[in-house]
């Protein structure tokens, strides 16, 4: 040991095995001493077989309880899933037996559910985690917000995991009276539930994640999610982390934690990993997140796949043949991350580049600090109504990409060939597609385009108003709520999230001469600032309003908050023009009033538009019809 003294060389005498009575008392007193220093500095039997290997890990407890996570999340989801399922049995069924007959015929559709299901709408399914406020942001200045409040069924849903959690994590030996025995314990049991809950938490990261078209729920509600299984992973870590160190102190001083977290591979990755995890945690709080978005979107990324390394190596335990048995859900995880990497990688290359060359972008600067965007794809893509995109310009900030409602798709046949049947005159070939957007400068880079857009405008000779870029499109996103089963739509769209509801509205006008959908109300209420705001969307709504049918079904309501003048009020055949701001609740009572067969209220726009909306879809569930709640929104 190394408390022993250092050993000389034998007396004379030992060699022949005669030991003078005097030097056998002697060594007999050091190694008494010896011992006694051993006992005192290592109590092997106590604590140090405890700080390190799984001496002292339940094993199988611990596998038994990654197993019980497992089941609860996945019956969470199974749960939704077999809701889904129903769901969409449903709205099929409802459209193939109203998208070809009169409004008056759709009466069943409007009073068919169960008698509970009102309730339920109400008071948990819509219903904020308290009072009315749930996607206006808690703001504490321009730039910085605390965030936004969850649904009472997405805090169900958290609480559950919550809880599950927390008791998976300290169902352990609670009389076991060597406390350094029950701290191993503690650290094998955080290192696995740490381990277990960061599989969904990188699925929930992606955006790819497949169970957003499986289980049709938003990826702004998986993000929430992404970020209270973040601050677990980190908790449980910690635990992990404290645990070990608290018997490694016990065993050899502090000295020993820093030589070991200096100087053993195993020890040095575990620690790196979690210093990097409190990190990320503290760049993760609401307000600073919010302040410095850009900056932490990168370093968050950098800090993750830093993260993955350190866990990898220290799951690659040399102690233990073969490794701890979490490696193979390290190498799990790591495969997700990357294929949602590689699948991103794939969708940029498929959109953006052909034989026809390069994605470009059109920028025109609107009034309002608005920019009209269309992106002219080289190649034909499938969009659908709702969907969004992502989007990099090569010329303002190229590492950086922000999702985008499309507002209008538009797809282009090739003009060198000529059709030779009639099939092929009436459905010629696509092989091109221009995705346009409306994006509102605000801070960053959407401030940075507009002000781009309008100094590059400034100095061009002639007439052409437009800023052009290479760009890169990466979609489309989501587009997993149908619209087609409802016989009335009421849309609200605030400022630029009319860009949301345009691609329903020419889907639905279009489907109506083809007799594809239900629709045979549709009401679109948008609220804007001053009237300069129909530029925005004059081509595509010129496009809309001489669409046949469009007279028998769709209605356009316009708020302007701040009118300039008695012109900016008016009612016209196409258009009806209102001065000040909507009463939310009047309206959707009004159009339930009106209602022909189920109903769907739909939002897009700002949170406190969004929470007035959501507020008088709840209140109407009382009168016992169908009138389903959607909100389109993205919170980071």
């Amino acid at each position: 040991m190394d408390y022993l003294p250092r050993r000389r060389q034998a007396p004379r005498g030992l060699e022949t095995g005669e030991i003078p009575s005097t030097t056998t008392a002697i060594f007999g007193a050091l190694v008494d001493a010896a011992t006694k220093v051993e006992s005192t500095a290592h109590p092997t039997s106590t604590v140090a077989p405890y700080d390190h290997g799984l001496s002292g890990v339940d094993q199988p407890r611990n596998l038994e309880f990654k197993n019980a996570m497992w089941w609860t999340l996945g019956g969470i989801a199974l749960a939704l899933l077999a809701i889904r399922i129903f769901e969409l049995f449903q709205a099929t069924l409802r459209q193939m037996t109203t998208s070809n007959v009169s409004g008056s015929k759709q009466g069943y559709w409007k009073y068919a559910q169960w008698s509970w299901m009102p309730w339920a709408k109400r008071h948990l399914i819509y219903a904020p985690f308290w009072n009315k406020r749930h996607t206006k942001e808690l703001v504490i200045s321009r730039a910085v917000n605390v965030g936004t409040l969850p649904s009472r069924f997405q805090s169900l849903v958290l609480g559950t995991y919550l809880a599950s959690n927390f008791v998976y994590m300290f169902v352990l030996n609670w009389k076991n009276e060597n406390s350094y025995a029950f701290c191993a314990e503690l650290r094998g049991r955080s290192g696995t539930m740490a381990m277990v809950s960061m599989i969904p938490l990188i699925i929930f990261a992606g955006r790819n994640n497949p169970l957003i078209p499986l289980l049709k729920i938003s990826f702004d509600t998986y993000n929430l999610m992404h970020r209270w299984m973040g601050r677990v992973v980190v908790i449980d870590t910690c635990i992990h982390t404290i645990s070990w160190a608290v018997v490694q102190v016990a065993d050899d001083g502090w000295g020993s934690v820093y030589a070991k977290v200096r100087y053993n591979r195993f020890i040095g990755s575990g620690t790196l990993g979690t210093m990097c995890m409190i990190l990320l945690a503290i760049l993760a709080i609401g307000p600073l997140r919010h302040a410095f978005y850009e900056t932490f979107v990168n370093v968050h990324i950098i800090l993750a796949f830093v993260i993955f390394v350190c866990t990898w190596v220290h799951c690659v335990s040399p102690t233990i043949p073969g490794g701890l048995p979490q490696l193979p859900w390290i190498i799990a995880i790591m495969l997700i991350w990357m294929g949602d990497r590689l699948a991103r990688a794939a969708r940029m290359a498929y959109c953006n580049r052909s034989e026809a060359g390069w994605t470009e972008a059109v920028v025109e600067p609107m009034p309002g600090d608005v920019c009209r965007v269309t992106l002219h794809l080289p190649r034909f893509v499938d969009v659908k109504p709702g969907t969004h995109a992502y989007l990099r310009f090569y010329k303002v900030n190229p590492w950086e990409s922000h999702p985008f409602s499309i507002a209008w798709v538009q797809h282009h046949p090739d003009k060198t060939i000529l059709p030779t049947t009639e099939k092929e005159l009436e459905k010629p070939k696509m092989v091109s597609t221009s995705v346009s957007f409306i994006i509102g400068a605000q801070t960053g880079m959407t401030r940075k385009l507009f002000d781009t857009a309008t100094k590059a405008i400034s100095t061009q000779p002639g007439y052409d108003y437009t800023f052009k870029s290479r760009a890169v499109f990466e979609g489309p996103y989501a587009g997993h709520h149908n619209l087609d089963s409802y016989g009335h739509l009421l849309l609200f769209a605030g400022a630029t999230g009319i860009t949301h509801q345009l691609s329903y509205l020419k889907h639905l006008c279009e489907g109506i001469g083809k007799g594809t959908v239900s629709a045979r109300k549709v009401t679109l209420v948008w609220i804007i600032r001053d009237q300069q705001a129909l530029e925005w969307t004059r081509p595509w709504m010129d496009h809309i309003l001489r669409l046949p049918y469009r007279k028998d079904i769709l209605t356009i309501k316009v708020f302007v908050t701040r009118p300039k003048n008695a012109q900016d009020a008016g009612f016209s055949s196409n258009v009806q023009i209102f001065p000040g701001r909507p009463n939310i609740s009047m309206l959707v009572k009004k159009e339930v009033h009106e209602q022909i067969g189920a109903m769907c209220v739909s939002t897009c726009g700002p949170g406190s538009l969004a929470d007035d909306v959501r507020a008088a879809a709840r209140e109407v569930q009382e009168e016992g019809t169908v009138v389903d709640f959607i909100e389109e929104s993205f919170s980071w």
